[in-house]
């Protein structure tokens, strides 16, 4: 259950910028003090986010490359989305205490096409950069790329593609690394 009883601001509410959905959803915020509408440069606050403890911040992304690299606002050029908060999540979180900053995504595209990929799709934008990557997630599994080198990143996001991408996503990285010392 959540209850907001652990934060150190806003204790005992839910925050957020905006609100889009069923007329469920605005009957329960219509007039709910447990619920508070604020300014996004505040919602957003990378100093505000971070004094919340245990602050866990899932974001999804449209792609993300070998090296930790996040695309979650483009197809390429094709802009899809805006940026959102992302960044501000993510680094909020990071720097909360005990906090998770995550990216969750499906392994691959309702297409069948991988969304871990040796390189992001050539004009599309990175949105989160690989030095403030912790937590990946696919239904394959999770792990942390935080301080790894780009071959460990490399190894870990092949550990949670499909895997029927794998040996494809394997070829590049030996393709990519076999060059001989680029560590990190």
């Amino acid at each position: 259950m959540i209850n907001n009883s652990q934060k150190r601001l806003n204790v005992g509410r839910s925050v957020t910028a905006f609100l889009a959905g069923s007329r469920k959803l605005y009957d329960f915020v219509h007039d709910n003090p447990s619920v508070r509408v604020m300014d996004i440069s505040y919602v957003n606050d990378t100093s505000i986010i971070r004094q919340n403890p245990r602050v866990t911040a899932i974001n999804s992304a449209i792609e993300i490359d070998l090296t930790g690299q996040v695309c979650a606002d483009s197809i390429g050029t094709y802009q899809f989305s805006g940026i959102g908060g992302q960044m501000d999540f993510i680094h909020g979180a990071a720097l909360s205490e005990g906090g998770k900053p995550i990216i969750a995504i499906p392994s691959q595209t309702n297409k069948g096409i991988s969304r871990i990929t040796p390189f992001l799709k050539e004009g599309a934008g990175v949105v989160t950069t690989r030095g403030h990557v912790h937590w990946v997630v696919t239904e394959y599994g999770m792990v942390d790329l935080f301080g790894k080198n780009l071959k460990q990143r490399a190894a870990a996001l092949m550990s949670i593609a499909h895997p029927d991408h794998r040996e494809a996503l394997d070829i590049a990285f030996h393709k990519r690394f076999a060059k001989g010392t680029l560590t990190a």
